[in-house]
């Protein structure tokens, strides 16, 4: 099931004896295992009713102890293992017999969760077999980059609101494929808003951290025009401030732009259309990138290409020698905007 069935399905209190929620995403492990805690006792009903137990803490002897109680005063009870990966015997024998012999016979009055984070069950041993036939269960995988401003833009349309692309760029770009931060960013967005209401650039600008003049998004435009002044302004900028601009992340949407750059160089069809479709029908984009296919040519996007590599191997100290993130950054811009002889680098 995916992790809006299962929620469709707690909203209408059909509540399963248990839920086996595993993958390398944890936000909705973690969504449906709050909606649980949270929604289906009330409050009068959670003192003895409701255990939450973490797996490093416990054995399957244990959770298995607590999941057989009867609920006092209560129609059921709830028992969470949060971090379940971590429980000992977990993957053992011996846990793992405990465990069939409970899936196949689980008590109806108790609701347990196991959250079962970064990593998933062996589909091809016999207990993940009888997860998948006796629990409901969860599989949650990572978003890849070209997914995010898909998932912004619906869990905005969820929230009853609207976004712009510049917008939603600026959040897919400068948080990446964290859901959780994501999602906890659009929340506080979202709280001066009503309903209908668009989530500008602006206001993300204003309330993500992100430097209004002063950004990867800027210095990157920067580039494109060739403004060697303002460039240079962004680079004192975010050496002066590095803990709101890290060199890592800013070396890894600049190294994102240039290769799309060199895919669009590659591409037989260069029309604006064409462009737009493969930047993800980012229209507003287009120009940015046809500008920088001017100026920089296939053979100066692989080289900067080489240049990204080169500052990133330097980030992480294997080359460069003891220089900092500032020196670096400084480094990488002035090869960006001043082309290099062949034979220079050669020597």
């Amino acid at each position: 099931m995916t992790a809006d069935e299962i929620l469709v399905k707690l909203r209408n209190k059909q509540y399963a004896p248990i839920y086996f929620l595993q993958g390398e995403e944890p936000y909705y492990i973690d969504l449906i295992a709050n909606f649980i805690e949270e929604k289906v006792l009330s409050e009068s009903e959670k003192g003895f009713n409701q255990v939450v137990l973490y797996g490093k803490d416990v054995d399957i002897a244990t959770i298995l102890l607590q999941a057989k109680r009867y609920p006092m005063m209560a129609e059921r009870q709830v028992v969470i293992v949060k971090e379940a990966q971590a429980t000992a015997d977990i993957d053992k024998e011996s846990g793992i017999k405990q465990l069939e012999a409970y899936f196949q016979n689980p008590l109806p009055s108790t609701v347990l969760v196991f959250c079962y984070k970064h990593k998933v069950l062996d589909g091809r041993k016999a207990f993940a077999k009888t997860v998948n036939k006796h629990a409901v269960l969860l599989t949650t995988k990572k978003l890849y980059d070209n997914q995010v401003p898909a998932w912004i833009n619906s869990y905005i349309k969820n929230k009853g609101l609207q976004i712009n692309p510049k917008a939603t760029m600026l959040l897919s770009e400068y948080i990446g494929a964290d859901i959780s931060r994501l999602a906890n960013e659009i929340d506080k967005l979202a709280i001066n808003l009503k309903e209908g209401q668009t989530i500008s650039e602006n206001l993300v600008q204003e309330n993500v951290g992100i430097s209004k003049d002063y950004n990867i998004f800027e210095l990157q435009t920067a580039l494109i025009n060739q403004d060697v002044l303002k460039a240079n302004r962004i680079v004192n900028y975010f050496e002066a401030n590095p803990k709101n601009n890290p060199l890592i992340p800013n070396i890894t949407l600049l190294f994102s732009f240039f290769t799309k750059l060199l895919c669009l160089h590659a591409s037989p069809d260069k029309s604006e259309s064409a462009i737009s479709k493969s930047l993800g029908n980012r229209s507003f984009l287009v120009k940015e990138y046809v500008q920088a296919m001017r100026l920089f040519n296939y053979g100066r996007t692989v080289q900067i290409i080489h240049f990204i590599r080169q500052a990133d191997l330097q980030s992480k100290g294997i080359e460069g020698g003891n220089m900092g993130d500032g020196e670096i950054l400084r480094e990488l811009v002035f090869k960006i905007l001043h082309p290099i002889p062949e034979e220079v680098l050669a020597v």
